[in-house]
């Protein structure tokens, strides 16, 4: 008996730290706002603001119950360049871009973002700046990669995983109900037909159309031009400075002293780094993770159950 009551004991007290602990992270989530700024320098005087895109690209904002790692959301990069925009002292903007692009709406939020900002941006390409990463980085001022940085891949990619030869030999069938012929097209339970691959070629095209816009204008070259480097190639930042789709090679710290240069900053620029609030269970758990492209374009495959339009490059 005595045992019992120990044991109860010990488990109201482990749930009581751990309901604790959750509503501290809580509280701690919302005092902050999602594109918390925090600057690894003191003081006073003009700034650079570095805004770093690192993951794979997602439309919005995430849940906030969930793991954010390996996964850049739209709404927040959005959210930071305003608020970047607004400060009287950052004068000039780093995107740090290490992402292997993502998906097309949220590529071309963060990309319509860009193109109404008034200070000087400048793009700093990491380990990867490709398809959807270089999509938003096209409007930038100057972009700035790494020798070895892997970029371009320019195009679009969309892929459909087909079940029905897997269903049928476990015994399962499924039965669709569709008001029009192509209400289904793209379904994974069904084989694609001609007909259903000529709407998605058209979907494809017309995405990628709207890529090789949005190079040449951003990079001021012509579409001719564009489209010789958009067959889904990635080029190291080497090559891209050669081709005409980086304007010089250098690391973080040489984009920064190029900001700072373009806004007019003389001396060395007080820094201002923005980095959104870790999600609920990064706070409670201490949970990190890397996602792959491959991982991210299967999730979007098999969990949310819907084709993908995707600016992404899977080679990596």
């Amino acid at each position: 008996m005595g045992n019992r009551r120990t044991w109860a004991i010990v488990i109201l007290v482990a749930a009581i730290v751990v309901l604790s602990l959750a509503a501290c992270a809580l509280l701690w989530r919302m005092a902050g706002t999602a594109g918390a700024a925090s600057s690894p320098s003191v003081g006073f005087g003009a700034a650079v603001g570095v805004i770093p895109v690192e993951g794979v690209i997602a439309s919005g904002f995430p849940d906030s119950m969930t793991s954010t790692s390996g996964t850049v959301y739209s709404g927040r990069v959005i959210e930071v360049l305003q608020q970047a925009e607004a400060d009287s002292s950052v004068k000039a903007i780093v995107l740090r871009i290490d992402s292997p692009g993502g998906g097309v709406v949220g590529s071309d939020e963060i990309h319509q973002q860009m193109l109404v900002m008034t200070k000087p941006v400048v793009v700093s390409m990491g380990e990867m700046a490709a398809s959807g990463g270089y999509f938003i980085s096209a409007p930038a001022d100057e972009i700035m990669a790494n020798r070895n940085t892997l970029t371009g891949s320019i195009g679009v990619i969309s892929q459909f995983i087909h079940l029905e030869e897997f269903l049928e030999k476990n015994g399962v069938s499924v039965t669709t109900i569709v008001s029009g012929e192509f209400k289904a097209s793209g379904s994974m339970f069904e084989e694609m037909s001609a007909e259903d691959q000529a709407i998605w070629q058209g979907i494809i095209d017309d995405a990628f159309e709207d890529f090789v816009g949005v190079v040449a204008e951003g990079r001021g070259m012509p579409e001719a031009e564009v489209l010789e480097l958009a067959d889904g190639r990635v080029f190291t930042g080497e090559q891209a400075l050669q081709v005409g789709l980086v304007d010089s090679l250098g690391n973080l710290p040489d984009a920064i002293a190029r900001a700072a240069e373009l806004g007019g900053i003389e001396g060395t620029p007080r820094i201002v780094e923005y980095r959104p609030p870790p999600g609920f269970l990064e706070t409670l758990l201490g949970m990190q993770g890397h996602q792959t492209p491959g991982e991210a374009l299967l999730r979007q495959l098999l969990s949310e159950g819907r084709p993908a339009l995707l600016y992404l490059y899977t080679g990596g």
